[in-house]
């Protein structure tokens, strides 16, 4: 498909002719679809398709103008030698509860108190947390949801999704920031936390070689710090997906794509393993490529989608659904332990989860010390 360019006075986006077909057909409710012809759907599709093909807003600058190769925040309170757990989810789509088209508000507030009821030591989220970024009321329905999380007290490391920006970029990202005053307004940026470093950056922003955060991006990854063992890279499109969800999502996104292949041109050089966590398909899939994995967990309560075919690079080859889901990570002793906790039954009275994959990652050794002439002498 050709790609198109929407414009909107100073903001230019750029998309796929047929993203903005299915983002109609994905976000019009049954009952208002059939208000409108074809052309009045695709033609309304188009406006917003930059929301499903990854939105390209010139006109916003990054705070970080400026290429710098240390993480952006370091917690001491994690050494590098302790065990660490972390929890990994996204696309909740946090709206009004009376709201049941796009968004299970039952199953979504349950996940949310469940995460916050495992009192992990920091969370991971893979964007699309409110439905309408732009709408305050929606960020509102996300506080009060969330409420467990800031009662236990761990860090939360978000990142941008498209929902995060729909209708107004301007206004979307500024409650973003507002919501996540822990990330010090910046749209990409790193934390080390003992032997993991997260690395989030933003998918609305552009992937050009020359881009401040693919620059960013090329540095962090030059200037990994030895204590670390695990690399968690957080971005909302997936870099690696199902065969079905490549051609009906419409990912990888061009960004995307530009940003894997930076991460693979600099694997030879880096000492730590890479995970990278994205959402944006609402059900779970997990790939590895090039010992890199990939984590796809977008079940935090949006409306699931179903993969009726799963290709066979995708290694998680359940085939139930809805796949309403959170992703656990255990870190100790050199070990990464990663286990999908889905909803059993949706629709029960009371909601369980189960767990339905899981994945182990073996840190590499730290590299030897050279033995000096007095080392050796003294042997």
């Amino acid at each position: 498909m050709d790609d198109f360019t929407y414009s909107e006075g100073v903001q230019t986006y750029t998309g796929n002719w047929l993203s903005g077909w299915q983002w109609s057909r994905a976000v019009c409710p049954p009952q208002r679809r059939k208000l409108f012809t074809p052309w009045a759907r695709f033609v309304a599709g188009l406006l917003f398709a930059v929301s499903q093909a990854g939105a390209v807003p010139q006109s916003v600058t990054p705070p970080q103008a400026t290429v710098d190769p240390k993480p952006t925040f370091v917690y001491s309170q994690f050494a590098a030698t302790d065990p660490l757990r972390l929890i990994a989810y996204g696309d909740m789509r946090f709206a009004t509860p009376t709201l049941t088209h796009g968004t299970n508000p039952r199953v979504r507030k349950w996940l949310a108190e469940k995460v916050g009821a495992e009192r992990p030591q920091a969370l991971l989220l893979t964007g699309d947390m409110p439905y309408v970024g732009a709408a305050p009321n929606d960020w509102e329905v996300f506080q009060q949801e969330t409420a467990s999380w800031r009662t236990a007290g761990f860090p939360v490391f978000p990142t941008l999704g498209n929902h995060e920006v729909y209708f107004q970029v301007k206004a979307g990202v500024e409650n973003y920031m507002r919501n996540f005053p822990g990330i010090e307004g910046h749209r990409f940026y790193s934390a080390v936390l003992g032997p993991v470093e997260v690395i989030s950056m933003d998918m609305n922003l552009p992937g050009d070689w020359q881009s401040d955060q693919t620059r960013w991006f090329a540095a962090q990854l030059e200037h990994i710090p030895q204590t670390v063992e695990f690399v968690m890279i957080l971005y909302h499109m997936p870099w690696v997906a199902d065969t079905q969800s490549q051609f009906i999502a419409n990912v990888p996104s061009p960004q995307g794509l530009a940003l894997r292949n930076l991460l693979e041109a600099h694997l030879s050089r880096v000492r730590a393993k890479v995970i990278v966590f994205s959402g944006h398909i609402h059900n779970y899939e997990r790939f590895e490529r090039h010992g890199v994995e990939y984590v796809v967990t977008g079940g935090g309560g949006a409306q699931p989608y179903r993969l009726l075919y799963r290709g066979s690079h995708d290694l998680y080859r359940d085939t139930g659904f809805p796949v309403f889901n959170y992703v656990t990570l255990e870190v100790k002793d050199h070990h990464l332990h990663g286990v999908m906790w889905k909803v059993v039954d949706p629709d029960a009275e009371t909601l369980t989860v189960e767990p339905k994959d899981s994945f182990d990652i073996q840190a590499r050794p730290a590299p030897q010390k050279p033995v000096t002439k007095a080392q050796s002498k003294r042997r």
